[in-house]
C-alpha cells in the first residue's frame, strides 16, 4: 500500500525523504502528467502544508519565494517594478486552476526546456536553496538547471526556496511569449527582460530567453552591448546575429529552429520598448 506523508514542518519532511524511496509532491501539475499509470509510484511525501516553505519575503537584503509559492500567490504579491516579468508570467502559466496549485519551484524542477518561470528568474539573478537532512547549500539558477528535465538536485534534497538579491528589485521588468493560441499553450518562444534606464539611457540589462535551448539563457553579450545607449537605439542593436549565438533551438511540432531565432529577437527587441515605456504610463 502506498504512504502518504505530509508532514507540517521542515525537518520531518527532510527526514522523511533521507530514508528514501519518497516521491516529493506539491502541486503535482506536472507529476502527474509525467506519469502513465492511474496513480504515482511508490511513497508520496507531499510539502504544501509545511508553512515555512510558503510565501515571498524580504530580509536582510534578499528576496526569497518559498519553495510551495504558488503561481496564483506571486501573482497577487506586492512586489517592484522588476519582478513585472515573473508575474507576467505567472499569468501565463496554464489556466486559472494549475496556476492556483501549481508552485514556481516545482517549474523549475520539472526543468522544462519551455518552463515559463526560468527566463525570468534568470533576469532577477536567481538563485536555488536546497536541502537535505545533512544540511543546505545554494546554487545559482544557471548551476541548477542542467539541460531538459535534469537539475542538481542531489538524493535526498528539496527546493525550499528562490532566492533573489535586492538589488534585482532596481529596474522595470517584463515578459513576452510566442504560441500557437492565447492560453494553455507551450511556448514556441518567450523572452523576460529587467531594464534600468536613467536619463534615457540603458544603465544596465537583464535578458533571457527560453524555449530556444535546453534550458533558458541569459544574453550577456547582448546585455553589454546594449549599456549606455538611449532605448530606441538598443533596440535596433537587437539583431539575430547578436542574439542567436548563444541559442540552440530545436525543430518540432510548434516551430522550427530558424523560427525561433527570429521570434526570440523579435521578443526581445519588443521587451526593450515595453520595459522603457512602462515609468512613462506609470507617471501619466
Amino acid at each position: 500500500m502506498t504512504a502518504y506523508h505530509r508532514p507540517m514542518e521542515l525537518q520531518e519532511a527532510l527526514d522523511l525523504l533521507a530514508a528514501g524511496g519518497l516521491t516529493v509532491a506539491a502541486g503535482c501539475t506536472d507529476l502527474y502528467p509525467a506519469t502513465t499509470a492511474k496513480a504515482l509510484k511508490g511513497d508520496i511525501l507531499d510539502i504544501t502544508a509545511i508553512p515555512a516553505l510558503r510565501g515571498i519575503s524580504l530580509d536582510a537584503g534578499v528576496w526569497r519565494i518559498g519553495a510551495a509559492t504558488t503561481w496564483t500567490d506571486l501573482r497577487r504579491a506586492d512586489l517592484p517594478p522588476s519582478f513585472a516579468g515573473l508575474q507576467a508570467a505567472a499569468r501565463e502559466v496554464g489556466s486559472v486552476q494549475i496556476q492556483n496549485a501549481g508552485t514556481v519551484a516545482g517549474n523549475l524542477c520539472t526543468a522544462s526546456p519551455a518552463a515559463d518561470g526560468a527566463p525570468c528568474l534568470l533576469t532577477l539573478d536567481a538563485s536555488v536553496e536546497l536541502r537535505s537532512a545533512e544540511g543546505a547549500r545554494v546554487l545559482s539558477l544557471q548551476e541548477f538547471l542542467l539541460g531538459a528535465r535534469r537539475t542538481a538536485l542531489r538524493p535526498g534534497e528539496i527546493v525550499t526556496a528562490i532566492l533573489m538579491p535586492e538589488a534585482s528589485a532596481s529596474g522595470q521588468g517584463d515578459f513576452l511569449k510566442l504560441g500557437a493560441r492565447k492560453y494553455l499553450v507551450i511556448s514556441i518562444a518567450m523572452a523576460a527582460a529587467r531594464v534600468e534606464i536613467e536619463d534615457g539611457l540603458i544603465r544596465s540589462a537583464a535578458i533571457a530567453v527560453g524555449a530556444c535551448a535546453p534550458v533558458a539563457v541569459r544574453l550577456a553579450a547582448l546585455e553589454q552591448r546594449l549599456a549606455g545607449h538611449p532605448v530606441t537605439e538598443a533596440a535596433a542593436m537587437v539583431t539575430e546575429d547578436i542574439v542567436t549565438p548563444e541559442l540552440s533551438p530545436i525543430d518540432d511540432i510548434r516551430g522550427d529552429a530558424a523560427y525561433r531565432l527570429t521570434a526570440a529577437t523579435e521578443l526581445v527587441r519588443r521587451l526593450l520598448l515595453r520595459c522603457a515605456a512602462k515609468p512613462a504610463e506609470a507617471a501619466a
